[in-house]
């Protein structure tokens, strides 16, 4: 019956595809194309389900919007959106039926997986590849019983895994297999980890990875030896001490099997055998990571030194205090990191040096390597750099305390809560939060006064996390921050700090408004600009803004993606009208991951004054692909990232807004300290 009702479905719903292209003309005009482009960007921005705005846009003559609309439904996740975007997987383009499928992933409820199945199952012909392929991440993502019923029979009912490759959708069920955890099908990825498809080997092998089951140890084995050196990268890193001891493995022929991988041809390879062979914990293997100091890139020396902290022993100690006078930041840097979290290795000795420097940021890995060392002496030192003049030393040194000793780290809180920067009261009421007390509601209230006039929010939403806290140790308790903070506070403005109300002060969410609809900072004229110089422009003739980012290593160029993320294309070109960007320095990379920046402070924890909302959308995270940072959702502004591989359990969860179009080996070069000039538009 059910099947009969989805066909009729079908039917009616391409009628009045057909007759909604005979009723307007096939393409609409760009001035009202552009306005309706606007109001769902307006809309979304606001986090605002418009019933109106969104039902009218799903079925506008062009399909630009309907494609838009699609993703806004998504993003706002209501459920409400679900029967508009069963209308629109029977759309008669297909990026907006790729759109959709993607959508009520997003979106996540369980009524959406039968529709999503029937798609799949039901809807035959290449046309609908594309679609069929997103449809399979959702219901990955929607999870549960049904999901794992689905993936087995889906990924069952294909045999054949020759050199041509299964369809997308199949491809897509074997990269997303991972979801599903511990119900995922292991015994079928092992099977198309046979395939002699590159693409469908590497999805297959990606979930086996990232799930360490011992059915697939053997399998993950064998692709030590692929001829791609991608997926070598992949099964050298699931090989660590853990995944040894879990599948019953011998541990010593395991780090024999890494260890030989340590000096495989490509970088990404020796970097992640370096990383697997980190957690065997023994110092006979020091001298495998020790032959890597000679390396030619830069971040495979850099994990070879975090490598050699893990294992210790004299070789490594001699080496690391050998590597802390290199000219490379991210070398000596990494350098003392390690040799502090080595017991015995005498770093206090050259800590000192590093404590007394002139350069805040020498200061800084003083107070990350103290942490590693522990003990009373590291924890003194660390608090008189939370002292620091420098508040992003203070903020380290905080966060390093709180490593060592939390309640010693509580104390020093106590003492930052009422510092001059948002970042180290941010810290500090986080820390308090952790053991919360009645007798720090009045110095998180002054705190709270202070932070009024932050730039950004992070010491609000600190400050109301701890106070949530502090009302959970009972009636008394929530009395006592009734009268000495609620009752003394206006709601406030921030989005960001009502919903931290929301999830964890229940008492200051009931007096304050829902974080959403909310204000944003753009007028309706604006969203239409936006839709006239990115939208359109990329839609029509496929012209999309470039950008080049020059570092002291080279020049990495970037082609943007204003229909995928606008509103966040258009929020980095106007911070490159700013030179926002520029000096600053890559203040995070990780070798094989990623490199970030766009911090003005330059210690991780800057950004712009305002937030922007996320713009998840259906492009994945592959090698060279352009992210937006966060703390959190919708805390986006300024700092990015650019992968250094595929990386796709970052799919549907950081917004995806360019991509690296020339400067690879600049990508792979770069080192935490590299400076960036500037960004210009290309």
């Amino acid at each position: 019956m059910f099947r009969k009702n989805w066909y009729l479905f079908r039917t009616l719903c391409a009628f009045s595809a057909v007759a909604g292209v005979f009723a307007s003309p096939l393409v609409a005009q760009d001035e009202a194309v552009a306005d309706a482009l606007a109001r769902l960007m307006a809309a979304e921005d606001r986090r605002e389900y418009e019933s109106e705005v969104l039902g009218n846009s799903s079925r506008y003559p062009d399909p630009i919007v309907r494609r838009q609309a699609a993703l806004s439904m998504g993003r706002l996740g209501d459920p409400a959106a679900i029967p508009l975007l069963f209308e629109m997987l029977l759309d008669s383009d297909s990026t907006v039926r790729r759109n959709a499928a993607f959508a009520l992933g997003l979106i996540g409820d369980l009524s959406g997986f039968d529709r999503l199945r029937e798609f799949v199952l039901d809807t035959p012909g290449e046309e609908h590849y594309e679609a069929h392929a997103e449809a399979v991440t959702a219901i990955s993502r929607i999870g549960g019983s049904e999901a794992t019923e689905f993936f087995r029979e889906f990924l069952g009912r294909f045999q054949n895994v020759g050199e041509e490759g299964p369809p997308p959708s199949i491809v897509r069920a074997l990269v997303d297999s991972w979801r599903l955890r511990e119900n995922a099908p292991v015994d079928l990825l092992v099977r198309f980890a046979e395939s002699e498809n590159y693409q469908t080997r590497w999805s297959a092998i990606y979930s086996l990875a990232r799930l360490r089951d011992s059915r697939g140890a053997t399998t993950l084995l064998a692709a030590t030896g692929d001829e791609d050196a991608e997926i070598r990268s992949l099964a050298v890193r699931a090989l660590d001490a853990t995944f040894a001891d879990s599948s019953g493995l011998d541990r010593a022929a395991l780090a024999g099997r890494v260890r030989r991988l340590v000096n495989d041809d490509h970088e990404h390879v020796r970097i992640n055998a370096l990383r697997a062979l980190a957690t065997f914990a023994d110092s006979n293997l020091a001298p495998v990571a020790i032959d890597r100091m000679s390396d030619q890139k830069a971040n495979v020396r850099v994990q070879a030194l975090v490598t050699l902290g893990r294992l210790g022993g004299s070789e490594s100690v001699a080496v690391l205090r050998e590597r802390l006078d290199d000219r490379n930041f991210a070398i000596r840097r990494q350098a003392l990191i390690s040799l502090s979290s080595i017991p015995g290795s005498g770093a206090l000795e050259f800590l000192g040096e590093w404590f007394a420097s002139g350069d805040w940021r020498d200061r800084i890995v003083a107070a990350q390597g103290l942490a590693a060392v522990e003990g009373d002496t590291a924890l003194a030192w660390l608090e008189h750099l939370s002292g620091d003049e420098d508040p992003r030393v203070a903020a380290a040194a905080l966060s390093g305390a709180a490593r060592v000793d939390s309640t010693y780290a509580r104390f020093i809180a106590r003492e930052l809560i009422g510092h001059a920067d948002a970042v180290v009261r941010a810290a500090a009421a986080a820390q308090i939060a952790v053991e919360p007390d009645v007798a720090d509601i009045q110095p998180l209230a002054d705190a709270f006064r202070l932070s009024q006039s932050d730039s950004i929010s992070d010491a609000r939403i600190a400050i109301v996390r701890a106070l949530g806290a502090v009302s959970q140790l009972g009636p008394g308790a929530a009395m006592a921050v009734e009268s000495g903070f609620l009752d003394l506070f206006g709601e406030p403005d921030d989005y960001l700090v009502r919903r931290a109300a929301e999830q964890s002060f229940p008492a200051a969410a009931a007096r304050w408004r829902p974080a959403i609809p909310l204000m944003t900072r753009r007028e309706l004229g604006d969203y239409r600009e936006i839709a006239r110089n990115l939208i359109l422009p990329a839609a029509r003739s496929g012209v999309v803004p470039r950008v080049t980012i020059e570092t002291d290593r080279g020049r990495i160029e970037l082609s943007l993606l204003p229909i995928e993320a606008p509103l966040t294309v258009q929020n980095f070109l106007e911070l490159i009208d700013r030179r926002f960007f520029d000096g600053g320095v890559w203040h995070r990379v990780v070798p094989n991951f990623v490199i970030q920046d766009g911090d003005p402070r330059g210690d991780g924890q800057g950004g712009p004054d305002y937030a922007i909302r996320d713009e998840i959308n259906v492009e994945r995270y592959e090698r060279g692909t352009l992210g937006m940072a966060l703390s959190g959702p919708d805390t986006g502004g300024s700092q990015f990232f650019i992968t250094h591989s595929a990386q796709p359990h970052l799919d549907g969860i950081y917004t995806v807004f360019g991509r690296v179009v020339s400067g690879y080996n600049v990508l792979d070069n770069i080192t935490q300290g590299v400076t960036i000039r500037r960004i210009r538009k290309s």
